[in-house]
């Protein structure tokens, strides 16, 4: 999409084409703006990484209230 934009295109055009809006393409262009190929494969390999730890935290959150309530019944 920024090389849409880099080859021309309108901004609005771009977000027609992909159904997003301004605000999102902007947003993204902030974001992925200045990033080469390789920094983008690092930065999603480290976003699946986080979003992979923070699932396991929430399951061992989730034992470990278990874990205390069935101790405490004890």
């Amino acid at each position: 999409m920024l090389r849409q934009q880099q080859q021309g295109q309108t901004v609005a055009q771009i977000c027609r084409e992909h159904s997003i809006s301004e605000a999102t393409f902007y947003a993204w262009k902030n974001k992925f703006g200045g990033i080469s190929t390789s920094e983008l494969q690092r930065l999603k390999h480290l976003e699946d990484e986080n979003r992979r730890l923070k699932q396991l935290y929430a399951e061992l959150s989730l034992e470990h209230q278990i874990i205390k309530e069935v101790l405490r019944k004890k």
